[in-house]
């Protein structure tokens, strides 16, 4: 069927897509990478810029014959999915953007309520000291977070934060997730180059609606500024992982967006 990327976000791995690669696979061809650093994938020393990570889909699209796809980014994922569309137009056909504040707006807010909101941009941007602090207690530190991220705390099962546990606890799996974090400086240059480029693909902005990072702005004015053609979908009763405690209305939301897609 039609090309479909799925580009997962923090601290998750393709793992987060189950949800939807279950509503999705009949009709699509879906293409599900861990990012640079993360999950499965090597943990290369450098190259977590997002021009760089977007370029690691583009090759990726290329070797796989696919020249156009629809890109569906949570996150993380979705920094490297807007970069993609920007560096690479003519391959992104439509672009879903999941609960995902860019990083130049996001630190051009800065301020002590969204530092707190925010505090891991800054905690997994110091060198070395994160992984010092983690290693070893990864359990401890993923279950803080993905029950704090969520907006009913035991929307992930044990099995799901363990899944996630066995990619961050291998060596370089929090390295890598780090260095992503740590392009930070990198990334708004990136994203400043181009900040009055607006999107042309018709463009998705999903968003949990309690997460409290999602409460501090006006995600769909936000959206409107990136993408000429906007839909715009919050989800209720949702924290920063809509898709994984909300799915059955994320993937409606999806199908829907995706449904003019032909390939």
């Amino acid at each position: 069927g039609p090309p479909v990327v799925l580009l997962h976000g923090f601290p998750e791995t393709s793992y987060a897509w189950r949800y939807q690669i279950e509503a999705l696979k009949t009709r699509y061809r879906l293409i599900v990478p861990d990012l640079r650093g993360y999950g499965a994938t090597d943990k290369a020393p450098t190259g977590y810029d997002k021009r760089t990570m977007a370029n690691d889909i583009r090759a990726l699209m290329s070797n796989l014959g696919i020249e156009r796809a629809a890109i569906v980014a949570h996150d993380r994922g979705a920094r490297v999915g807007l970069r993609l569309a920007k560096d690479h137009p003519d391959a992104v056909a439509r672009f879903a953007a999941l609960d995902n504040i860019p990083t130049r707006l996001l630190f051009g807010m800065m301020n002590a309520r969204v530092a707190q909101a925010s505090w891991f941009f800054l905690f997994q941007g110091v060198r070395d000291l994160p992984e010092a602090l983690i290693q070893g207690r990864e359990e401890l530190w993923l279950r803080y977070i993905l029950t704090s991220w969520t907006y009913d705390p035991g929307a992930l099962s044990d099995a799901d934060i363990a899944a996630y546990v066995h990619a961050y606890a291998q060596p370089g799996g929090l390295r890598g997730a780090f260095e992503d974090y740590r392009a930070w400086r990198e990334d708004i240059a990136q994203d400043e180059e181009d900040k009055d480029v607006k999107l042309r693909c018709p463009t998705l902005a999903l968003w949990g609606s309690e997460f409290e990072a999602a409460k501090m702005v006006d995600m769909a004015e936000l959206w409107r500024g990136i993408a000429e053609d906007l839909t715009t979908a919050p989800i209720a009763w949702a924290g920063h992982l809509p898709h994984e405690e909300r799915p059955a209305e994320v993937n409606a939301a999806l199908e829907a967006f995706l449904a003019p897609w032909q390939g």
